[in-house]
Formats: structure tokens, sequence, C-alpha cells
């Protein structure tokens, strides 16, 4: 059954987190909800299948260099392949809306033994169809093929909720619908999630479910859910660096859950929480151009709010008897070490006492452990410590990679998000320094700060049916 346009605005309304009490769910509800990949194995020979997949990768010269996310996908894509199902994958590639997929569809043909051709025009951005052509591709395609879309973020409507608001929701929904209803009836009403590092507010991670006859989450995804990251939520010791601010979001849920004992902080986080720590102090903290609001367009600059933000988190922390480590000198940008940043300067790194003293305080923690054998010992690490891929700012990251290490080999679980964390240890360190490596860094924050993953709320949605006893 098609949905409207008016079930799309509730249905949006969940997934931007306007019904909090419908929606705010701790991990394991979610885990539980959403139905596995087997449940689809009814499905016979011949059925076309859509895979929401994880895509968004730059594969390497070599099968194994750059194509994590897409091995991640290959025990779900085999699962299919010899039921005979015709596997239409999608997704995306990078933020940029003109990137190509090109060469994830050579890989994938690499990895999977067999021609993934790419679909290039395969939706009218006007309508919201799927393109006639595109249509006939999958239609004359083999039984156990898999064809692939190009990057689905080309199309406007694929962004469209990023910056949403709830006043948008009427005027975006028509298309929005339109969209859902043309997957479901022009290529498959079965959806796979197999994109663990979809995490943003994307049409097809989103809305796309909800014209759905069958939903169900890939293995890889259902393994990272169920297993490491529901560990992760008992961390009791955190690491949280790098240059996006508002990872703050994030460690101010997990500061507020109340498990965590010890949070290390570096990059743009740390300076934040350095100001506010002086504040409450009664004195200040410069953050050089990170502060000035010429630089207001730049990655690197910290709001006001952010640094009320960031008080906050002190104040919760101090409540729930949380230790903050922050850096007490840095690496500036002309390579100077300085413990004070003056107007004009970017720190780009820790400096050698701050080396020193995260390796001191990662000796406290396994006292702690030591002497309070109740605590899980458990760490989650994510971003790095400065501009890590220039050798004069790597030494902070190149050290504590060693930490986590250290934290392995003294009997503490180690979980490192994706992206720069996972870049630093291949760089720095070994696979089997740590316990595990997520393939995405955002989504594993989101979960484990309590904020719902907007793919699991619609996933569940999905599962549950809810649209249809909207009217």
């Amino acid at each position: 059954m098609p949905v409207s346009a008016g079930q799309i605005v509730q249905w949006c309304r969940r997934i931007l987190g306007l019904c909090p009490e419908e929606t705010h769910l701790e991990l394991p509800e979610f885990v539980k909800s959403i139905p596995p990949l087997d449940s689809l194995s009814q499905l016979p020979s011949g059925t076309v299948v859509l895979v929401r997949g994880d895509v968004d990768c730059k594969p390497g010269p070599e099968v194994g260099q750059g194509d994590i996310r897409l091995r991640s996908m290959l025990s779900t894509l085999e699962f299919g392949r010899s039921r005979g199902w015709k596997l239409v994958l999608f997704g995306h590639i990078g933020r940029k809306p003109e990137g190509t997929l090109e060469k994830v569809a050579s890989r994938l043909s690499q990895l999977l033994g067999q021609t993934v051709p790419l679909i290039t025009d395969w939706m009218d951005a006007d309508s919201g169809r799927i393109t006639q052509a595109a249509c006939q591709q999958i239609e004359s395609a083999e039984p156990g093929s898999v064809l692939l879309l190009e990057n689905v973020r080309r199309y406007p409507i694929e962004r469209v909720l990023w910056k949403a608001s709830e006043q948008d929701l009427p005027q975006l929904a028509p298309m929005l619908a339109a969209v859902a209803n043309a997957f479901a009836e022009q290529i498959s009403p079965y959806y796979i999630n197999e994109a663990f590092a979809a995490g943003s507010l994307d049409t097809s991670t989103t809305v796309v479910p909800a014209a759905m006859r069958q939903v169900a989450w890939g293995r890889y995804v259902a393994e990272q859910f169920s297993g490491p990251l529901m560990r992760c939520l008992d961390a009791t010791l955190v690491v949280f660096s790098g240059l996006k601010i508002d990872k703050l979001d994030d460690l101010e849920a997990i500061v507020r859950r109340g498990r965590v004992r010890v949070v290390f902080s570096a990059g743009s986080l740390a300076m934040a929480l350095k100001k506010a720590a002086a504040r409450l102090q009664g004195s200040d903290f410069c953050l050089g151009v990170a502060e000035d609001p010429t630089h207001c367009d730049q990655p690197y600059f910290i709001p006001p709010q952010r640094v009320e933000q960031a008080t906050r988190i002190l104040r919760q922390g101090e409540q729930h008897g949380v230790k903050f480590v922050l850096p007490v000198d840095f690496v500036l940008q002309d390579g100077t070490v300085a413990e004070a940043i003056g107007p004009g300067q970017q720190q780009l790194d820790i400096g050698p006492k701050t080396r020193e003293l995260f390796e001191q305080e990662i000796t406290n923690y396994l006292e702690l452990l030591k002497n309070h054998p109740e605590l899980p010992p458990v760490a989650f690490h994510n971003g790095v410590f400065g501009k890590f891929e220039e050798e004069q700012f790597s030494h902070g990251t190149r050290h504590f990679v060693g930490q986590l290490k250290r934290l392995k080999e003294n009997g503490v679980e180690v979980y490192v998000g994706g992206g720069e964390g996972g870049t630093a240890l291949e760089r720095f360190g070994q696979p089997d320094w740590v316990t595990h490596v997520f393939t995405a860094g955002g989504t594993v924050l989101n979960a484990l700060g309590g904020e719902p993953v907007p793919y699991l709320v619609a996933l569940r949605m999905a599962a549950q049916g809810v649209i249809h006893n909207w009217g």
C-alpha cells in the first residue's frame, strides 16, 4: 500500500526526534525490534531486493586497501546471491552530489567475482520516479546479480532532511512519499540495511523504509549493534578528540548516562572544555583563531554556545564522579610548543607534557580498575589528537595509539571508532593492539550517547508497520 504525504510527515517527525516519547529507546530495544536477515529467507529466486549499503569508501590499488566497508557487506550479498535474488545496492559517496561510485562498482566486481554494473541516471529528479531504463536493466538481470545505483546524494531529495525543521515537513512530504513509493513499486518492497556508517538523515535510510513490505538489517550491521556496540555501552574510559565540535553532543549524553569514569580529550573538543574549565575557576583560556569570529566559517571554530555546553558537561561530570583529562601544552601551527595559545595562533597537536600526562592517567585508570573490580574494563577511543597526517603534528596521536596497546595488554577491551581513529591505528599500530575497530565513528557515538541512530528508528517503525496505523 503506498504511503501518503500525511503519513510521511508523522514518520519524519519521529525520525527528527520530535516525538522523543516514542523514539527515545535504549539501544537493546532497537536491537530486539529489527528483523534479522534470515527473516527474508522465504523470498524466492528472482526476487528483487534493495540493499542500502556502506559504499562510501575510496578503494585503493589492491583488494584490502580502503575497501573495508565493502568487504563488511559480503556476507549479506552472498546470502542473497545464494538464493538467486537480484540485489539492487545503493548508497552515497562523500557529501558532494557530483561524487561517483564507479570505483566502488569496480572493486565490488573484484570482491564478488562477477560484474556489478553501475546504473547511472536512475531517478527522475522532478518526480522521484525510477527511470524506465533503470527498471528495464533491473528486470533483465539474471538471478544472483548485484547491481549498483549511482550516488544517491546526486539527487537533492536525498539531502532535504539534513537541515529540515518541523515546519518544513508538510512541504517536503509529497516528494519524500513519491520517492519511497517509487522504490517500493518500481524496484522492490523488500529492503535490507547493511550500511553501518550511514547515520545521517538521508532519505534512502530514513524514509524509503516507510513504504517497504519487509525490512531487515544485514549481517554486519546486526553483529555490530548486538555485539561490540552493546559492550561499548559499559565503557568506563572514553577518548573524545578531533575537529568536529558537534561531538560534544555525544559526550554530553555519554556523561549524562553515568557509566564513564574517565574522559580523555584533545583537539577542538578539548579546547571547548579547557575554556569552560578556566571559566569555572574564575579565569579564562585563549583559544586563538578557534574563537576568532572572523574564522567562524572554519571547521575548527568554537562558537560561544559550545563553550557553554562544555561547561554543562564539566558540571555534570563532577556530579557523576567523572575525571576529565585535558591537554596542558600544545604544538602550535609553526611547530613550537606552548602551554598557552595566543590570539592568531592555532593548536594542531598535544605537546610532550600532555603526552606524559596522558600516559600517567592511563596508569591511574588501570590502578582504578584493579581497586574496583566491579568496574567494566572497557575503553572507547574516537578521533585523533591533531593534524596527524603531517609528521610534525603526529606525535600525540602516535604516542596514544601505543597506550591503546598497553590498555589491551592489561586486560582492557579497547574499541576504536572508524574514520581517523581507525586510520591512525593502521598508520601507527597493529590491528591486534585493540579489541575491535568499527567502520564508522559517528554511528557509534550516537548509539553510545543515547541519541537514536536515524536508520534504527526507521527500521524499527517499518518492522512494526506503524505507518499503516496513521491512516
